[in-house]
């Protein structure tokens, strides 16, 4: 059975904020490591976070966008959701984790791409639930 149209839409709504959130904090990142001991504050674990949020970003991005696809039959969304995810799972889990300014671009770049797919994929569902 198919999630409810509404269900749907708050999870891509839901995806889209954070998402646009993720690549807000990925393009500050670099700044505030740098203010953080400036301003006498030891920078700890929570850094790794953005790994953390990767996988709920896949398993949310995967999940609403397969079930908006089984409501309007386009791709559109996902042809922006997989390099996207390939730019996260990039940033998140290879030599680009430094946290360095290429890591803030590569994070910025997928978190936008992530945020895009949900928002096209609402528009999609949107769409679809008009016809019928």
């Amino acid at each position: 059975m198919a999630s409810p149209p509404s269900a749907l839409k708050q999870a891509d709504r839901i995806g889209f904020a954070a998402s646009f959130l993720c690549a807000i904090h990925c393009a500050l990142l670099p700044l505030a490591l740098a203010l953080l001991p400036a301003l006498g504050l030891k920078v700890g674990g929570w850094i790794d976070i953005d790994q953390a949020f990767v996988v709920f970003a896949t398993l949310l991005g995967a999940t609403t966008l397969t079930l908006g696809w089984r409501r309007h039959r386009v791709f559109h969304a996902w042809m922006l959701l997989v390099p996207g995810l390939l730019l996260v799972w990039a940033g998140a889990f290879t030599h680009l984790h430094d946290h360095g300014v290429l890591h803030a671009v590569v994070m910025t770049a997928g978190g936008l791409l992530l945020a895009a797919a949900h928002l096209v994929n609402l528009r999609l569902t949107h769409a679809s639930t008009g016809r019928r």
